[in-house]
């Protein structure tokens, strides 16, 4: 074999290692190295192994299981995702990962209101008010997708939010509806929702605080009387760890308070039927050092959080998502106690912990997108 020979096999082997290398060596380091629970940058527990049954492997669960583990838990992960995304806006695609990447922001893809979903929606909340005396409010916030509707690629799909609550609010019996969308869309220009996240920012939260008082019966704290807590300026949401995307600035959070004010008290029920856990104030600041920044306010989703303000007021009970978080705490100036319901995480009836009679006023506050998903109370 001549020297000429000899290179061209040299390096034909040479390419051949490299490629087992790349694709063996990350293959085991995934198998041998310690497995995260948790993905911090994704903001998402990651997959467990399936576990084995006679029906899970012939349904093809088991496989599907498997794939979702490896895809989890394969060395440089993170890394794909990155790529992934870079690669589908090279290739000019609309969205990744249900993501609008826009000039200076991000947006949530929605899909379209499901008919049946919306009826059913309409028809327990006025069930839900027809089974109660008590004034029933209900607040629907637009998401980015609406606001930012313009900022969006030519023809993107992005139901029209608008008209959606209108409609809505035409078909309530006993309800009273709270506009807020008017005053987001008049001050869209202001940081009112986060860059990288899907929540509204403490900003927007003030303005959904504005609208409630309008209509809710009490007078909102002017603005000027608060002092602003400028929490973090590093903080990279939902939409983030969708996409991995560098490209956009990271979001600030801020915390508005009012001196000399007592903080509140919190109860805590990770379950419905167990004792709650206290909390002393409304804001759990280690989450300031982590990535879900936006668990400061109240820590994460839980089924119920009842909140004793030690201030003058009647109760108020809010059904809500994580909307409320942020928009809670203006609320408390106004009530003596107030308890938050997710039953999106409340498996058994609500009513054991939190009956509707009990209490002086309800706020049903959902985004429009939640909403959109189906609701319960």
């Amino acid at each position: 074999m001549n020297d000429s020979k000899k290179l061209k096999a040299a390096m034909a082997l040479s390419h051949v290692m490299l490629f087992l290398c790349l694709m063996i060596v990350p293959a085991v380091l995934t198998v041998f190295r310690p497995k995260e629970s948790f993905s911090e940058n994704m903001n998402r527990y990651l997959a467990k192994f399936p576990q084995l049954t006679v029906k899970k492997y012939f349904n093809g669960s088991f496989m599907d299981g498997t794939e979702k583990y490896l895809s989890d838990h394969f060395v440089g992960a993170e890394d794909l995702v990155r790529v992934r995304t870079y690669t589908d806006m090279a290739a000019g695609k609309k969205d990744v990962n249900d993501v609008y990447i826009l000039h200076d922001r991000m947006a949530e893809k929605i899909a379209p209101p499901d008919e049946k979903v919306t009826e059913k929606n309409i028809e327990r909340l006025n069930a839900f008010a027809g089974s109660t005396d008590k004034p029933v409010f209900l607040m629907l916030v637009p998401t980015q997708a609406d606001i930012y509707r313009a900022e969006l690629p030519a023809h993107a799909p992005s139901p029209d939010q608008a008209g959606y609550i209108a409609r809505i609010c035409r078909e309530l019996k006993g309800i009273t509806p709270i506009d807020v969308y008017s005053v987001i869309y008049a001050n869209r220009s202001d940081y009112i929702y986060y860059r990288t996240d899907h929540h509204w920012t403490t900003a927007g939260a003030y303005l959904g605080y504005q609208a409630a008082a309008k209509s809710m019966g009490f007078t909102a704290v002017s603005r000027s009387s608060y002092d602003v807590y400028h929490a973090a300026d590093d903080f990279r949401g939902t939409y983030y760890s969708k996409t991995l995307y560098e490209g956009t600035a990271p979001d600030s959070v801020d915390i508005y308070g009012i001196s000399g004010r007592k903080a509140p008290q919190l109860y805590i029920y990770s379950d419905i039927t167990a004792e709650p856990e206290e909390h002393e104030g409304i804001y759990f600041y280690e989450y300031l050092d982590r990535k879900d920044k936006y668990s400061t306010f109240f820590g994460p989703n839980q089924p119920m959080i009842t909140i004793r303000t030690g201030r003058p007021g009647g109760r108020l009970l809010v059904f809500k998502d994580s909307y409320a978080h942020s928009l809670v705490p203006y609320l408390t100036e106004h009530y003596s106690e107030i308890t938050m319901l997710d039953t999106r995480y409340i498996q058994t009836d609500y009513r054991k912990a939190a009956d509707p009679d009990d209490y002086d006023q309800i706020l049903m506050l959902y985004n429009v997108s939640t909403f959109m998903d189906g609701i319960s109370c």
